[in-house]
């Protein structure tokens, strides 16, 4: 028999050398598969001991298959009635392409009809089709003008293995899949460790077999490695196997198999090795520590604090060691950290001999480690690009080099050459003195430049802030090029102490290695807590994207910021901060902007000044509500808060009830803004102070068709807002595209007029970059004294005159493009208010009921 085992990309030598060692012959390396021949009896085996096999498919046929006629006719000669269980389910999928069956479907369609039409004409009775959930999985597959079609023995993928108390106590969390957990063992020898025969000096020394996973994540490796120890199939708990709907399956050569399979397990019982778990993420190591727990694997593995000193303690003497990891899911605040502990432990005396494997991304564990892997095999551990990179141990790679370099070198063998050329002996680390007494290990030397700008901005930021009476405020902002990021310091208020940093990464230019942008930002997680003295679980990194049209910024990831955040958002314990006098909650987890603008300290400020002269207030893409919290506090009797949002909302309510804000005078209006202010001009509503504070760009569900662009919808949303504006009123009006440039003369010729304030609303610790944001003082004035302050000629204000007094003169309009269409068809801001006579009373702000 014909039989192929399929996996991943990057798995297919792992999976050869599994199969060989299996005692399967005649096996072969192909992308994507490993073939091999044999009995049934093989197929089994494969089925039950292959970790890293996706799927065993037996080969039924091969044969021509130009077009559709002829593939009809060559499923219709095989003898389906000899290998389909009578009333077995069936469905068939079709990979690939002929010249002249260029679609899947329809290819997997006409061998079904074929195979159907067989079984009707040789029993008299079709098989039944189940796509969702067969007893017998086919696989047609297409190649130039040839085809095969191939029975899947597995049923499920063979990496759906883990235990269903595991699986459960894992949910949400990265746990790596069984089969890539399989391939890192793999490359660091852990079946023949767990095979080794103790010596009489391992006994004496009570020395062990020792697998350390250095960065334990949600247990994917830990489970693995726990059922290679105990020589447990990988097949032997599965209820349901692909084989069962086939006619040539042997139930009673099975249970042989499986019977031999639990021997092998009961005779491991008297293996004797050692797993330690270690992570430097405590969220991680929990996560794993219940893996573990709920798989029954407890006894197994010794889970300690991630500190070298601590690590080697608990190995011990070793017969034998492995370091393996798992950093593709390792928040980037903590991956320098996670990378200098493997680093060290590779480094350490006791494990000269054991050899690393990590999945890594960005090539940043080679710097860590301070050498170039031996091997790196492409893999994609939940679809994202990532590397399996190898290293082997110190003492080999040692043996290697001196092998290559000694007078005799000649005389030595080519692969010892090779291998020396491959795995050179690893360069001391480099180490910044921070003045602490405590040498900190960083991955770039030059990071000392950047360490040395940050301790001299921290000193002076340190001053001017107490002089300030400012907690919370910006210590780096891309001062040298090659460490482009923004470090916010926030400083806790007496319910809530501590220090956090926000590490924020603008994007390299494309020109820049990925890599050394990576070592460097992670060079500067480790550097920024140790100089400005806060705790490293207290920083936070964060990836912004610099570019020429601003972006919107989102959630961070999944986090805390589910569907369930509107509903514990005023209930979340949040750290609390100060500003102005006033407290506000920071989330630092869920969403790339922590709730609060710093670079809008003053304009803040600025609010409450001019809201000691208003009685009633607006505020417009409201985020958290601090602008409104700043003009309550400036005396207002009235609030209107409105934002898309409802988590922004509830986190708008939370800030103003922690400072005393409450009553029905303070509104929160959930509604898109745009649609809001339309409705708002058909009512009396009008405000003395508004404060607008955009995005940049939104393309939120919640708009319908339009979207938001703030370069392009300025002026609409801006004439709108003035028409809301109660008499001697006015707006303040902010965005934070580097490059918006208003349209002055369009807005005169709405009435609107800007003040540009920008300059004196930039706080001094931005003031590096003056285009963090853009600011102005929006007023309304009469058409003709609003177009003639920006400089239109009288020729031009007269015909602007004109078109307004008689409105059947004016020029044709062009037709609304579809981003400034609203759902409820009424016209735009610059548009006539449609509804003829008196404007409605209306006091109830919301056009939308809240929340739905």
């Amino acid at each position: 028999m014909e039989f192929y085992a399929s996996c991943p990309e990057g798995f297919e030598s792992a999976l050869a050398d599994e199969l060989k060692r299996l005692g399967l012959s005649h096996v072969r390396r192909l992308k994507g598969r490993a073939t091999f021949e044999g009995e049934l009896e093989e197929g089994y085996r494969a089925c039950l001991w292959s970790r890293l096999a996706s799927r065993v498919f037996v080969v039924l046929g091969r044969f021509e298959a130009q077009d559709a006629d002829e593939l009809y006719d060559s499923v219709y000669d095989i003898a389906w009635e000899t290998i389909i269980r009578p009333g077995a389910t069936i469905a068939i999928t079709a990979r690939g392409v002929t010249e002249q069956l260029r679609n899947t479907r329809f290819s997997a369609l006409r061998a079904k009809d074929a195979l159907c039409d067989r079984l009707a004409e040789t029993t008299g009775r079709r098989a039944d089709i189940d796509a969702a959930d067969p007893d017998v999985h086919l696989l047609l597959s297409l190649r130039q003008r040839r085809a095969s079609i191939s029975l899947d023995l597995s049923g499920d993928p063979l990496f759906k293995r883990l235990p269903p108390a595991a699986t459960r106590a894992g949910e949400g969390a990265h746990v790596l899949r069984p089969d890539y957990a399989a391939l890192v063992l793999a490359q660091v020898g852990w079946t023949a460790l767990c095979e080794r025969e103790l010596t009489a000096d391992d006994y004496e020394n009570e020395a062990l077999p020792t697998l350390i996973d250095a960065s334990c994540a949600g247990g994917g490796l830990l489970l693995e490695a726990v059922n290679i120890l105990t020589d447990r199939a990988p097949g032997a708990a599965r209820e349901r196997w692909g084989f069962e709907g086939w006619q040539l399956h042997d139930a009673a050569l099975w249970e042989q198999l499986l019977a031999e399979a639990r021997e092998r397990e009961a005779a491991a019982r008297e293996r004797q090795a050692r797993i330690v778990a270690v992570d430097i993420d405590p969220a991680a190591r929990k996560t794993a520590e219940r893996m573990v727990k709920s798989a029954g694997y407890k006894r197994f593995v010794d889970f300690c604090a991630a500190k070298p000193v601590t690590v080697l303690d608990h190995v011990g003497a070793v017969a034998g060691a492995a370091v393996v990891a798992d950093t593709t899911e390792t928040p980037l605040s903590l991956m320098h950290d996670a990378m200098t502990l493997i680093g060290e432990l590779r480094r350490a005396p006791e494990l000269t001999a054991a050899p690393v494997a990590a999945l890594a991304r960005d090539g940043l564990m080679a710097r860590a480690l301070h050498a170039e892997p031996a091997r790196s095999i492409a893999v994609m551990p939940n679809n994202e690009e990532a590397a399996l990179e190898v290293w082997p141990s110190l003492d080999h790679a040692a043996a290697a080099f001196e092998a290559a370099t000694s007078s005799d070198a000649e005389e030595q063998t080519a692969d010892a050459q090779g291998e020396a050329a491959d795995t050179p002996t690893s360069e001391p680390a480099a180490t910044l003195d921070l003045g602490d007494g405590k040498p900190l290990p960083v991955l770039i030397p030059e990071s000392e430049q950047f360490a040395n700008r940050l301790r001299k901005n921290a000193r002076l930021r340190r001053k001017w802030a107490k002089r300030e009476g400012v907690s919370c405020y910006r210590v780096y902002d891309a001062d040298l090029p090659d460490y482009s990021a923004a470090i916010d310091l926030y400083e806790g208020c007496p319910q809530t102490p501590g220090r956090w940093l926000v590490i924020a990464e603008y994007a390299a230019p494309k020109t820049i290695d990925p890599a050394l942008a990576q070592a460097r930002m992670l060079d500067i997680l480790a550097i920024s807590p140790r100089i400005l003295d806060v705790p490293a679980e207290h920083v936070h990194a964060k990836a912004r994207m610099r570019s020429r049209g601003g972006s919107q910024y989102g959630k961070q990831g999944a986090g805390k910021g589910g569907s369930g955040e509107r509903a514990n958002i005023a209930r979340r314990r949040l750290p609390l901060i100060e500003e102005g006098g006033l407290t506000f909650a920071v989330n630092f987890d869920d969403y790339l902007d922590v709730g609060i603008f710093l670079d809008h300290r003053v304009t803040r400020n600025l609010v409450r000044e001019h809201a000691k002269q208003a009685r009633r207030f607006l505020n417009l893409f409201a985020y958290t509500g601090t602008a409104t919290c700043y003009a309550a506090d400036g005396g207002v009797e009235e609030t209107v808060t409105v934002d898309l949002s409802n988590t922004y909302l509830d986190w708008a309510e939370r800030n103003m009830r922690q400072n005393g804000f409450v009553g029905p005078q303070h509104h929160f209006v959930r509604d898109d803004v745009l649609a809001w202010i339309r409705d708002q001009r058909q009512t009396r509503n009008r405000w003395d102070l508004i404060f607008v504070d955009p995005p940049t760009f939104s393309n939120s569900s919640k708009m319908g068709c339009r979207t938001w662009d703030v370069q392009r919808d300025h002026v609409d949303l801006l004439a709108g807002v003035s028409r809301l504006l109660a008499q001697g009123g006015h707006a303040i009006f902010s965005c934070n595209l580097r490059g918006f440039r208003p349209e002055t003369r369009k807005l005169a010729c709405a009435g609107v007029v800007l003040e540009d304030i920008t300059a004196q609303t930039i706080p001094e610790d931005f003031a590096r970059n003056q285009k963090v944001h853009h600011c102005y003082i929006v007023r309304r004035l009469p058409i003709e004294d609003a177009m003639a302050e920006v400089g239109f000629s009288a020729e031009e204000i007269a015909e602007r005159t004109e078109e307004l007094r008689n409105p059947e003169v004016r020029k044709p309009r062009a037709a609304v493009p579809t981003h400034a269409q609203a759902g409820n068809g009424k016209s735009n801001f610059a548009g006539k208010p449609s509804p003829a006579g008196k404007p409605k009373k209306k006091k109830f702000y919301a056009s939308k009921p809240r929340g739905k």
